[in-house]
């Protein structure tokens, strides 16, 4: 599943927002029963793995000069989860990459 959230902020501001927000990720997870772990392999992709009632999600963010681009592997046993997971996506990304904070 691949989402892209348009942003106006500037790579340097979003690695500044994801680096600031990434031990949030684990909050969006309804239950809070999951596990995140993100790793920086490069200064404009973070990867990340979410562990959830024994079910492993992966994937990575790049960072765009116009974009963000969500890219996440969902097992089978989740696909009904699609749609939840890519609304919270677009929502939490909306919010994160908004206009510039003061």
């Amino acid at each position: 599943m691949e989402i892209a959230i348009p942003h106006q902020l500037g790579r340097e501001e979003v690695r500044r927002r994801l680096h600031a927000s990434s031990h949030e990720i684990a909050d969006a997870i309804p239950g809070g029963m999951a596990d995140v772990d993100t790793s920086w392999p490069s200064e404009d992709r973070m990867f990340m793995s979410i562990n959830a009632v024994g079910q492993m999600i992966t994937g990575h963010i790049d960072i765009h000069d116009d974009q963000v681009l969500f890219h996440m592997e969902m097992p089978p046993a989740l696909g009904f989860l699609k749609p939840i997971v890519e609304g919270a996506i677009r929502q939490g990304g909306q919010k994160l990459l908004g206009p510039p904070r003061d």
